[in-house]
């Protein structure tokens, strides 16, 4: 087989390289060829182009398959934690028994946010989604910790002051929201029931935690660790190309993760199927999702990679099952969610058109079981895609073939033309 593809172009013919990944999938290098033929792509969305070669993650959207650093996904879910999974993704490999030792020292030794911080938080307005906030307090860690003069040290201390100090700030954010006292991270609690003990623990009603439940949040947060090139992992990289600071771009990557069609796509689900609950005629609601002249659509169906049932769904059905049944909760919503499920799934409209329910269908039911607010369902998504972003960001920034993202154009407006002096106009 040849290893390169032909272009015909004004009688000529350019040559352009092939390139393998080590799972068997080919790309085409057009990195010369607006140097050679003067033409660019055009590829709205960027569905058919790759942006670099990444070593992180391995999806196959075909066969619905999900690694990370070649591990299947479904492996992590079933026996590791948020925070050996954190490790592999961030330094390529699973931790020895020192490592991850050492690895949650330093979690524990970050973990504190500077008191002044609060000043800040007490300055938004009640009515700030988190996400917003969470954006520009990372942001603004940078002022707070200046940077170290060893590079590595630099980038060590700041990946497990952010894994670290995120969970906290999206903590205190919610109980200042809530004008409740501020609870502190423990040294003897792990990364998952620590977050849950400053969320939920008060002065009044200790909180209890429930091993079922941390295990729930480890698993949701493994499932969300890093999903390839999406939007706010492309955000993370294209900011960091700049050459910004890690804080700078895992800002941008917020951002980006907020937005409904990305990682607000769980909240939807818990209002859309909040809506179905009151409204109670479901097959009136899917005739209008499969309506193309109907804007509506169902929330949590469908993936823009994936072609068969999103791995990660499974996992989180699963557990959804698992948590309701043991903290005997009656959730109208999961009721909702099988029926809904059960009727797409037999639906032709829906096989054909590849809509299956993703990640996002199960885990609001999840965290809503857990307890954890709406419109924080984005934050904690945030928090696990962090290690993702970390990784993602630091690949890129080791990258010798780095290159300052800037995408070009098919240019649609009008030629040249003269000012008019306002007089005349």
């Amino acid at each position: 087989m040849d290893d390169y593809v032909r272009l015909t172009y004004q009688g000529r013919e350019f040559r352009l390289p092939l390139v393998a990944g080590s799972e068997g999938e080919t790309a085409i290098d057009i990195s010369r060829l607006r140097q050679e033929t003067g033409l660019i792509t055009l590829d709205p969305g960027f569905a058919n182009t790759g942006s670099c070669r990444s070593a992180i993650t391995f999806v196959d959207g075909e066969r619905g398959i999900l690694r990370y650093r070649g591990i299947p996904v479904e492996q992590l879910a079933e026996r590791s934690t948020f925070k050996e999974t954190a490790f592999l993704l961030i330094n390529g490999a699973l931790p020895t028994q020192k490592e991850l030792t050492r690895f949650s020292v330093l979690l524990n030794d970050h973990s504190l946010v500077h008191e002044d911080m609060k000043i800040f938080y007490q300055s938004f307005p009640r009515s700030s989604h988190p996400m917003g906030i969470l954006s520009a307090m990372v942001n603004a860690l940078r002022s707070f910790y200046p940077e170290l003069q060893n590079l590595e040290e630099e980038i060590n201390i700041t990946v497990t002051r952010l894994l670290s100090k995120v969970r906290t700030m999206a903590a205190m954010s919610y109980k200042i929201s809530r004008g409740h006292t501020v609870v502190y991270p423990r040294s003897d609690l792990t990364y998952c029931a620590n977050f849950l003990n400053m969320m939920f623990d008060s002065p009044v009603k200790p909180y209890e935690l429930d091993p079922d439940v941390v295990k729930a949040l480890n698993v949701f947060l493994i499932l969300h660790a890093d999903h390839e090139q999406n939007c706010s992992t492309a955000a993370v990289r294209v900011v960091g190309s700049a050459r910004v600071n890690l804080y700078a771009a895992i800002s941008a990557g917020i951002a980006a993760l907020w937005g409904p069609l990305h990682g607000g796509a769980n909240q939807a689900v818990i209002e859309m199927l909040t809506e179905m609950s009151r409204h109670g005629n479901l097959d009136a609601m899917v005739a209008r999702a499969k309506d193309k002249n109907d804007s509506y659509r169902l929330m949590g169906f469908g993936h823009r990679v994936y072609k068969t049932y999103d791995p990660r769904a499974r996992i989180m059905k699963q557990m959804a099952h698992v948590l309701l049944e043991k903290l005997k909760l009656s959730d109208p919503l999961l009721d909702v969610a099988r029926e809904l499920e059960a009727i797409a799934l037999k639906d032709d409209y829906f096989i054909e058109h590849h809509l299956y329910p993703n990640v996002d269908f199960y885990s609001g039911i999840v965290l809503r079981a857990i307890g954890i607010p709406t419109n924080m369902f984005t934050v904690l998504f945030a928090i696990g895609r962090l290690p993702g972003w970390i990784a993602q960001w630091k690949e890129s920034m080791d990258d010798p073939a780095w290159k300052l993202c800037r995408p070009r154009q098919v240019y649609s407006g009008p030629g040249e033309r003269d000012y008019v002096p306002i007089e005349e106009r």
